[in-house]
């Protein structure tokens, strides 16, 4: 019998055979991107948008082909928002995945470790205090790690973490902070300070600039890089904690780079665009069933179908109405139905069997 973790490469369905499912989503990111770039209250053609992307690396007649409000628009105010939201819906739904495998359990989302919370506290307090972007940044970022070492301190017993404990510790971190939140937004001022702390908290890519994309995207990038690269270790965690230890497996080592890694990720998320809820729990069942259960192939699917899923929820929150919808509105009314009926289906498969 082989004992080595290297045996969590070689389990499950072969990558090549869902080579398919990954041209289909690589495809529809791509789609997503084009109609987040064109589509708006200020229309922006095929034609033109192809003559812009061309004119960045110096192919055509650049600017001088497309009027300069067409090129001011896209270049500085829809790729900005298009790539964080990219970034954003990619990164929560990588976490979810990477989370539902490393504490076995399919109803666990970024959420559950308080990070959400505990940078929505950072955020709301930056607001109450009038401090600007990067600052609002900095504190969020900081006060979710804070919430995952008070999760740590909480769970760890006898030097180890179980991962009951570490749930358990996760709501009870995530009340905590929440509280913190509710209490910064009953000192906040009511006519000017309160509805910024209530819109960010409800999520928005409005504040998208090329600056802040700059300084953002590469956090989430060095946060989701490792996920990716011990996908196959998250493998062999998702058999159990004994199992993956007779296997050679460090459990504690990689559950905790996985814990930080989606620390990292939540925590930049949020600071940037408040909370976004669903993401990081519906879009991995709907990558699992297109790529089956294998987190080799299954979390680069979740990023790219997260990452479409987002754009197009932008897409819905500035066009469908006037006044711009906050996007955690849309992925609840979108992502709660759909979690039911797959909740629905998965119990009907159990009973079936």
């Amino acid at each position: 019998m082989t004992t080595s973790v290297e045996t969590g490469r070689d389990a499950g369905v072969p990558i090549s055979g869902n080579a398919l499912a990954m041209s289909g989503l690589t495809l529809l990111l791509l789609a997503a991107a084009i109609a987040s770039l064109s589509i708006g209250r200020y229309g922006v053609g095929l034609g033109d948008l192809a003559t812009i992307a061309l004119g960045w690396v110096g192919i055509g007649p650049g600017r001088a082909a497309v009027p300069e409000s067409a090129w001011r628009v896209v270049e500085l105010v829809r790729v900005p928002r298009m790539l964080i939201g990219a970034f954003v819906g990619g990164g929560l739904a990588l976490s979810g995945a990477a989370l539902q495998g490393v504490f076995r359990n399919p109803l666990v989302d970024p959420h559950v470790i308080g990070v959400s919370s505990g940078a929505a506290f950072g955020g709301a307090a930056a607001i109450l205090l009038g401090l600007g972007a990067i600052a609002l940044w900095s504190m969020a970022f900081a006060s979710g790690l804070a919430a995952l070492m008070l999760v740590v301190l909480m769970s760890r017993k006898s030097g180890r973490s179980s991962v009951l404990m570490l749930v358990l510790s996760g709501v009870v971190v995530a009340a905590l902070f929440s509280a913190l939140v509710s209490l910064a937004t009953y000192f906040a001022d009511p006519n000017d300070t309160l509805p910024a702390i209530v819109f960010w908290l409800m999520g928005s890519f409005a504040s998208a600039t090329p600056e802040r994309a700059l300084y953002m995207l590469p956090v989430i990038a060095v946060f989701a890089l490792p996920l990716l690269l011990i996908r196959f270790r998250i493998n062999v965690l998702s058999l159990g904690d004994e199992e993956a230890e007779a296997l050679g497996l460090k459990v504690e080592r990689t559950r905790w780079l996985a814990l930080c890694c989606v620390t990292g990720i939540t925590a930049a998320s949020v600071a940037n665009s408040g909370i976004i809820g669903w993401v990081g729990l519906v879009i991995p069942h709907l990558a699992r069933a297109l790529v089956g259960p294998d987190h080799r192939v299954l979390l680069p699917a979740s990023a790219l179908l997260g990452a479409s899923y987002m754009l197009l929820v932008d897409l819905m929150a500035r066009s469908l109405i006037p006044a711009e919808i906050p996007l955690g509105v849309i992925t609840a009314v979108v992502g709660a139905p759909v979690f039911l009926f797959l909740l629905h289906r998965t119990q009907t498969e159990s009973w079936q069997r």
